[in-house]
C-alpha cells in the first residue's frame, strides 16, 4: 500500500508539502497540487484516517449497537440513523450481537477502541456487565427504544405503554372482549411496559383478563406463531395483541393453517409498525410511528450531544405512538349482540 512518501517521491517534493496539499493547512501553487494529486491518482493513495483523526480529534465515525439487524425495526431503524449521519458528514458501523450478551461487551469495546465520536445503543438486552460499561462510557452517547438503568445518557424511544393502550382500545372499540396477549420476554422493560398498556386498557373496560390469554415468547414470528397455535388450539379468543409485528406475522401464519379467518374470526393487531407489516395478507393493523424518523431523531440528538459535549441536562424524547389501520382487525363475530 503506497504511502504519504510514496506520493512525495513520485511527485518530486516534500512529504509535507503532500501533507499540506491533503489537509490544505497551507497554501502550495496550483502546478504542485496537480503533480500531488496525479501522484495519488497513479498511486491508488488512500490518506490514513487514523493519522488525520489524530491530528483533528474526531474520527467522524458513529458506532451503532443492535440487538439482531435480521429483525426489519433493527434494520429501518440503522437507516434512519445512516440517512441522517451520511448527511451530516458522518458514517456508521454497524455492530449486530445477535442477542449474545459477550458478544454485546465485545463490540462496544471494539467501538470504543476505535475512537468513535458517539455511540448509539438499541435495545441491549437484560445484561449487568453491559450496563455497567456503558454506565463508565464518556463517549457521546444516545439510547433507542427503552430506558437503561444506571445508564445516564440521552434517550429516543416510542411511548411503549400508551402504543399498548391504543391497541388493546382499538380491539375494545371493536366489541372485542375476549383478548389475548402474545408478548416478548416477560423480564424485558418494552415487554412489561406494553403487557402494562394492555391492563391499563382492559381495566378502563371493566374487562378481566384471563391468565392463561397472556403468553410470552421471543420477538420473533416463529415465536408468534408458537404461542398463537397454543392459543387458537385452546378456548379461542376473538382478537389477539401481538407485542411486535414480528410476533403478529406468527400470529398470521398460525390461524391461516388452522383456517381461522382475519379479521372475520380473529383479530391481530402488532406493534412497531415495520415496513414488511403492509405488505403480509391480510396487511397487520398495528401502532407506532415512522421508525426511519425514530433513528434520524436518535442521530440529530447525538450528533448535538457531540457538537456540545458539555451539556448537562440528559434529554428524552418519547415519541407518541398512533395506530395504523389495516386489514387485519374487525368488529367481532357476534357484533350485532348486546356488549356485555
Amino acid at each position: 500500500m503506497a504511502t504519504i512518501k510514496d506520493v512525495a517521491a513520485l511527485a518530486g517534493i516534500s512529504y509535507t508539502t503532500v501533507s499540506h496539499v491533503l489537509n490544505k493547512t497551507r497554501p502550495v501553487s496550483e502546478q504542485v497540487r496537480l503533480k500531488v494529486e496525479a501522484a495519488i491518482v497513479e498511486l491508488d493513495y488512500v490518506p490514513s484516517a487514523v493519522a488525520r483523526s489524530l491530528k483533528a480529534r474526531s474520527t467522524a465515525t458513529i458506532g451503532l449497537l443492535v440487538p439482531n439487524s435480521v429483525n426489519p425495526y433493527f434494520a429501518e431503524l440503522a437507516r434512519g440513523i445512516e440517512d441522517a449521519c451520511e448527511r451530516n458528514g458522518y458514517c456508521v458501523i454497524l455492530c449486530n450481537s445477535d442477542d449474545n450478551p459477550q458478544k454485546q461487551r465485545s463490540y462496544l469495546r471494539v467501538l470504543l477502541e476505535k475512537r468513535i465520536d458517539g455511540l448509539v445503543v438499541a435495545s441491549v438486552g437484560e445484561d449487568s456487565d453491559l450496563l455497567q460499561s456503558l454506565a463508565g462510557v464518556r463517549t457521546p452517547m444516545v439510547i433507542v427504544d427503552r430506558e437503561l438503568e444506571g445508564v445516564d445518557a440521552d434517550l429516543v424511544r416510542i411511548d411503549h405503554e400508551q402504543g399498548a393502550y391504543l391497541a388493546t382500545r382499538h380491539l375494545l372499540e371493536l366489541g372485542h372482549r375476549d383478548i389475548a396477549y402474545i408478548g416478548g420476554p416477560a423480564e424485558t422493560g418494552v415487554t412489561q411496559l406494553r403487557l402494562a398498556g394492555f391492563h391499563r386498557a382492559m381495566a378502563e373496560a371493566h374487562v378481566a383478563v384471563q391468565g392463561d390469554h397472556i403468553l410470552h415468547c421471543d420477538f420473533t414470528s416463529p415465536g408468534g406463531h408458537a404461542a398463537a397455535a397454543q392459543l387458537l388450539d385452546g378456548k379461542r379468543p376473538t382478537a389477539i395483541f401481538a407485542g411486535n409485528d414480528m410476533i403478529g406475522f406468527g400470529v398470521l401464519r398460525a390461524a391461516a393453517e388452522r383456517n381461522v379467518s382475519v379479521p372475520g374470526e380473529l383479530s391481530v393487531i402488532g406493534f412497531d409498525d415495520i415496513e414488511l407489516s403492509r405488505y403480509v395478507y391480510p396487511p397487520l393493523t398495528t401502532v407506532g410511528q415512522s421508525i426511519r424518523e425514530l433513528g434520524e431523531s436518535a442521530a440529530a440528538l447525538l450528533l448535538s450531544r457531540i457538537a456540545t459535549p458539555r451539556r448537562d441536562a440528559v434529554e428524552q424524547r418519547i415519541v407518541a405512538p398512533r395506530i395504523v389501520l389495516r386489514e387485519s382487525t374487525g368488529p367481532r363475530p357476534d357484533l350485532f349482540n348486546d356488549y356485555r
